[in-house]
């Protein structure tokens, strides 16, 4: 079933009447084909034009949509043999993040991300893609077995943030996090992450600190969600959108301030419309950026160079 968002309601109520018109016509003899085709071409247009001018706001909304794919419908669509491997070694086993070698394309790779989860019993298990200590802990060892065997790594980030829960802080969730910083940072082979739908906090830095980093078109990535950032400001979530706008999340801000190497262009709709062609778009964008890493380089030295250049770039 179809979940709109609150912007959508205009492309709501014509679809409704498709689906209404379509169901009159299975019963019985009335032709109505070319009204059909007539409100699907309306609603083709509403849909571009709607798409084409989303505010920040409205982005938050798409790139936090529960249709959006997920790390598993990415898995299945790009890679083959993927074997899921779990736990830290230290702790624990945490769903928030998946991870594992596979083959992309005939080249083997180590594949890690956050999933959300799809229904809501999955989304439990999942903890909503918001990773504790053990889950940073378990892409760090994923990681380091992709060096060891000369894998490239992909990253798919997706996440609210890294949970906030005192289990957590007590297990050393900062510090987890930043070890997890510091060893994308030092990799000895080639890392690409891909900002899927949400990109929150340190929860998303941990395992985004790449060679080349991605988002989709109407993804977001942001040091603080809007509503945390209001509640900052403003002591009230209701000034989200301001924040959202103030925050500069979208795709298109941060290729414009040099944070993100390519925005991947989405359907007309949102990925939460074709998901298929969402992840096709995506396993293109994933193929060129690894073609276009030298892996012969010294790539922890150009790593530490991009991102502080772009400490230089902001205190400019």
């Amino acid at each position: 079933m179809q979940t709109f968002l609150e912007f959508e309601r205009p492309i709501a109520e014509l679809e409704g009447k498709i689906k209404e018109l379509r169901h009159l016509s299975d019963g019985g003899d009335i032709n109505i084909a070319e009204e059909v085709a007539r409100l699907q071409t309306k609603v083709d247009k509403l849909l571009r034009t709607t798409y084409e001018k989303l505010s920040p706001a409205q982005k938050v909304l798409v790139a936090r949509h529960p249709g959006r794919p997920h790390f598993t419908d990415y898995v299945a669509a790009l890679i083959e043999d993927f074997v899921p491997l779990a736990g830290d070694r230290l702790f624990a086993e945490d769903a928030a993040i998946l991870g594992g070698p596979g083959r992309f394309r005939g080249r083997a790779v180590m594949l890690i991300g956050h999933e959300k989860g799809a229904e809501t019993e999955d989304r439990v298990r999942h903890n909503f893609g918001m990773a504790k200590p053990e889950g940073y802990r378990k892409a760090m060892r994923l990681m380091r077995m992709a060096e060891r065997f000369g894998l490239p790594v992909v990253t798919l980030v997706d996440t609210a943030g890294a949970y906030p829960g005192i289990a957590s802080e007590e297990r050393g969730q900062a510090e987890a996090i930043a070890r997890s910083i510091e060893t994308c940072l030092g990799l000895g082979v080639p890392i690409v992450a891909v900002v899927v739908g949400e990109g929150g906090s340190g929860g998303a830095v941990a395992i985004a600190a790449a060679d080349r980093v991605l988002m989709l078109e109407h993804a977001i990535y942001s040091v603080i969600s809007p509503e945390g950032c209001a509640s900052i400001l403003w002591r009230s979530s209701e000034q989200s959108q301001e924040a959202a706008q103030a925050l500069k999340l979208t795709a298109q801000d941060l290729s414009q301030l040099g944070l993100v190497d390519r925005v991947i262009g989405e359907p007309i709709g949102g990925a939460h419309r074709y998901p298929e062609d969402t992840c096709a778009a995506v396993g293109e964008a994933i193929a060129e950026a690894l073609a276009g890493i030298d892996a012969s380089a010294d790539l922890p030295a150009l790593r530490r160079e991009k991102f502080l250049e772009m400490g230089r770039q902001g205190h400019a």
